[in-house]
């Protein structure tokens, strides 16, 4: 405590289990500081898992089923979870095995691309299950980069559509056409004269 006070200090318990307890000579209020800092700076690189609900019902067609797989795939890519609901009104309660089917048909096409988090089970008027991706996301390679290929703003491989080593375009069966500018195409060309034989 002396040589806290002498430096101008405060003394710390930084581990109170250990024997015997460990102490500190630092600055509290910068020691807050900084932590608090690191924690914002984790929770700026975290991203919070969403639970996304795709809702269904007894009766939706084939079609409508593909369009609701297509959601939950790309909700899964994104890293979220997805909870695959079939909703139950009226009469359709009393056969729970038409939502079971429907439900059913959803998770064969989703097989590669999730895993069952919480198996299918009623909740009230709903039959629904939780999902959680399998796969992550693909990372995009950058543009431009391994095809072997020119750069987009050098077509010829050269400046001006030329060829690399500077000559004129390429002519030839394989060769582009040529480039005509508003100007060129508004010039209209001079009529060729009929050439008349006098006697």
């Amino acid at each position: 405590m002396n040589r806290a006070r002498e430096a101008g200090l405060d003394l710390v318990e930084v581990d109170s289990n250990g024997t015997p307890p460990v102490c500190r000579i630092l600055d509290y209020g910068k020691f807050k500081y900084e932590q608090a800092k690191k924690e914002r700076e984790g929770r700026k690189h975290q991203r919070a898992t969403m639970v996304h609900e795709v809702r269904m019902r007894p009766r939706t067609g084939q079609h409508d089923i593909d369009l609701k797989v297509r959601t939950a795939e790309r909700l899964l890519a994104e890293g979220d979870k997805v909870k695959l609901s079939v909703m139950f009104r009226g009469r359709e309660m009393s056969h729970p095995e038409v939502g079971h089917d429907v439900l059913q048909r959803a998770l064969q096409k989703l097989t590669d691309v999730a895993g069952v988090e919480k198996p299918p089970g009623m909740e009230g008027r709903f039959l629904s299950v939780i999902l959680t991706p399998s796969v992550k996301k693909p990372v995009a390679a950058p543009k431009g980069s391994g095809d072997g290929g020119l750069p987009d703003d050098e077509p010829g491989g050269g400046p001006d559509g030329e060829s690399p080593n500077g000559d004129q375009p390429e002519t030839g069966p394989d060769a582009a056409p040529p480039v005509v500018t508003e100007a060129e195409a508004a010039t209209p060309e001079p009529a060729a004269s009929a050439s008349t034989n006098e006697s």
